[in-house]
């Protein structure tokens, strides 16, 4: 344990293998050639949005195992999670596997609380293979939590534009034909609410979190943000990167230099109308196995921080008035030096 909210690993997880697979929209934003594979139909041969998103999270497995040499007995836990009540993408998804399951709730976070959770089991000796999956789907998120898509309405320039996608990661704690990066250590974020109750604007809600979490991995690790090659938020899009930047100034923390935002970069927010960029729980899963682990195994990164953001509402609590609290878990990530 280091400081308040931090483990520093010792043997380090091996993170072996990932699948990254996403819609049309996705496909068609600057990571669009990245992903393992693309479904130019978004309902992915199934009748309702809420069993697309659950072959999502069915497939994203298919791809992790098959590229690291696995097959699904050799897996002792999953630990999924998404965006739907009850967790149900991940519970129907994943059912057909047959594998221990822990369902996790951590909104859009849910990458990095999946990550951390299988992360810990693997340092503990609790088991040698881990898989970690989370998923979004944009048209049941819309269901799940604002309008009907029929309702056709306006969006304002604040909201982000939910990520049909799922991302799956198997951690090993020996390194098996590969290893895309080690794990290093994790800061368990703390809920943090700044009373915000605009659900169109999601970056505002959870880039108090991701600043708490930052500036905590900092203290608890001693380091700087120099230390870090980068240090990627998951879905605060432009508006919360905004936010980001002022509420660590606050701390005399300047991330300029390092940040990167999933959010931002998985769209042309111009060319393609999402307003202040991407979220859900698809969002930083898909772009940390297609884009940000090839840095890192490649050593172009050598140290990141990854943060996913969360925002904790339902749409019983928005409903009822009340705010949206905000949650961000860190992961550090490095480079593999064999």
């Amino acid at each position: 344990m280091l400081g308040k909210q931090s483990l520093q690993f010792l043997n380090k997880p091996y993170l072996i293998s990932s699948g990254a697979i996403v819609g049309s929209k996705e496909a068609e934003g600057p990571m669009g050639q990245l992903f393992d594979k693309v479904c130019y139909d978004d309902k992915f041969g199934a009748d309702t949005w809420e069993e697309a998103e659950s072959s999502l999270q069915k497939e994203a497995l298919e791809i992790a195992l098959q590229k690291g040499g696995l097959q699904k007995q050799d897996i002792q836990f999953v630990y999924a999670g998404d965006l739907l009540g009850q967790s149900i993408a991940s519970s129907f998804g994943l059912s057909g596997y047959q594998v221990p399951h822990i369902g996790l709730y951590g909104a859009c976070s849910t990458c990095g609380l999946s990550l951390a959770m299988g992360a810990m089991a693997i340092e503990g000796a609790f088991a040698q293979k881990v898989a970690c999956i989370t998923s979004s789907h944009f048209a049941s998120a819309e269901k799940e939590f604002r309008f009907p898509l029929a309702y056709g309405n306006q969006r304002p320039k604040s909201a982000t534009w939910t990520v049909t996608g799922s991302g799956a990661f198997i951690l090993s704690a020996q390194p098996g034909k590969q290893v895309r990066a080690n794990i290093t250590g994790v800061t368990i974020g703390k809920i943090v609410d700044y009373g915000i109750k605009d659900s169109m604007n999601m970056g505002a809600c959870m880039a108090p979190a991701a600043a708490d979490t930052i500036r905590q991995n900092l203290e608890d690790f001693g380091r700087t943000p120099g230390d870090y090659d980068r240090i990627i938020t998951g879905d605060l899009g432009m508006v919360g990167q905004k936010l980001l930047f002022d509420l660590l100034s606050e701390k005399q923390i300047d991330i300029s230099k390092q940040h990167m935002d999933c959010g931002i970069e998985i769209y042309d927010s111009e060319k393609q109308a999402t307003n202040a960029g991407g979220s859900g729980c698809g969002c930083s899963a898909v772009v940390l196995s297609a884009y940000i682990l090839k840095k890192i195994e490649d050593g172009v990164w050598k140290r990141v921080l990854f943060v996913p953001t969360g925002a904790l509402l339902s749409k019983t609590s928005f409903n009822e008035g009340q705010t949206i609290p905000g949650i961000a878990h860190g992961v550090v990530l490095e480079h593999y030096e064999g």
